[in-house]
């Protein structure tokens, strides 16, 4: 048995690496993870860096004071007195980024939520609470009352105590997920090739009528397809890995914090890449396996690439956690650990949950594929 199986491992092996298909999705793939890691970074940068000329453009649809027209010379704001009427004409138009209307003591900001109203919309708040505290300081001191003592009954103090930064944790944790991504694509084209893909070309007929078990030949293609996953993931780690230590000299927004996983983070990334590797490639045999052609098979597995990245997308983005039930749910499970991994917060009970639960649905789909294979109905149904 185990030089059968050891025999059909090395065919699929050798099979592998001299198609240019499969080696294309196997190292071709993982060079996209720097330019993911390097274009999200710049553009975190550019937004982090635009021009205050970019959207300093307010209306107001009545006269600004002196006191007014000081705050905003000192904040950079370009002030667009007129109507209201003509202020929404200047608008939609684009002339101005966004305009306020007064009435009374009332002022009411006007956008529409574009990327440009909103930096004005913060520039507008920081000028209003900037005149805010002038007019009560202005009228603390007309009643002869210390404005200092009551302005500033408490101070509050910020203090970072973590070295992570938003957007170094959100590099990190997507390209994460475009590791997952890529290792899905990576299994996608040889399990089809060695199961729908042999179908179609007659060669499996001829595997079957060699003296060696159903068993042997599902494990060793099975083995197989894991081994191209697996390669894929580790040389997307490396890859992300060496992408954010450039980008920690390259952009600003990584200036005093540290982009890069820790030890322990890649060590137990390596176990989750290789944990989901064996998943993946059980689950794309599985269904590769039920296709009659390639072109079937391939329509099949697509799916699989956006289910294995957008509920590990959804649960980074509302920020979901792992409890012992998520860690053993498959696609969900090996996000939220590496996210829990790169916070620091390692859970040995999850992480034993993900691997025994994979290995269950492994033996599971395994022992599914070997018994469709022992049906030579389904193995020549054309």
């Amino acid at each position: 048995m185990k030089n059968n199986l050891w025999n059909i491992l090395k065919k699929e092996l050798r099979e592998l690496f001299r198609d240019k298909k499969s080696l294309a999705m196997m190292l071709v793939i993982p060079i996209f993870i720097p330019l993911l890691v390097i274009g999200m970074s710049a553009l975190f940068e550019s937004q982090m860096n635009v021009d205050t000329k970019e959207y300093n453009k307010i209306g107001f649809n009545y006269e600004l004071s002196k006191t007014e027209k000081s705050i905003a010379k000192e904040m950079n704001i370009d002030v667009v007195e007129n109507t209201t009427k003509k202020l929404k004409e200047k608008y939609k138009k684009g002339d101005i980024d966004l305009y306020i209307t007064k009435k009374e003591n009332q002022y009411t900001i006007h956008s529409d939520g574009s990327d440009a109203s909103i930096y004005a919309s913060t520039l507008v708040e920081t000028y209003f609470n900037t005149y805010k505290e002038f007019l009560q300081q202005q009228a603390l001191q007309e009643n002869n009352i210390d404005a200092n003592r009551i302005l500033n009954i408490i101070t509050v103090k910020e203090k970072v105590v973590e070295e992570e930064n938003f957007f170094a944790s959100y590099i990190k944790n997507y390209a994460f997920l475009f590791i997952i991504m890529a290792i899905t694509v990576s299994a996608t084209y040889p399990a089809t090739d060695t199961t729908a893909g042999e179908r179609e070309r007659g060669t499996l007929e001829t595997l079957l009528t060699f003296p060696m078990k159903s068993k042997d030949i599902i494990i060793g293609k099975f083995l197989g397809v894991t081994v191209s996953s697996i390669i894929t993931g580790l040389l997307s780690l490396v890859l992300a890995v060496i992408s954010l230590f450039l980008t920690k000299d390259m952009f600003t927004i990584y200036e005093g914090v540290n982009t890069m996983y820790s030890l322990s983070s890649i060590i137990y990334a390596i176990i989750v890449i290789i944990t989901y590797s064996f998943f993946i490639s059980g689950l794309c045999i599985a269904i590769a396996s039920t296709s009659k052609t390639f072109k079937e098979a391939q329509s099949a597995l697509t799916p699989l690439t956006f289910i294995s990245l957008f509920p590990g997308m959804i649960a980074f983005m509302i920020g979901i956690t792992t409890t012992p039930l998520i860690a053993i749910i498959p696609f969900l499970n090996f996000t939220t650990i590496f996210t829990d991994i790169t916070a620091g917060n390692i859970n040995m009970l999850h992480v034993l949950l993900m691997i025994i639960s994979t290995i269950i649905y492994i033996s599971i789909v395994l022992y599914y594929i070997i018994k469709q294979y022992k049906s030579e109905k389904v193995l020549f149904t054309k």
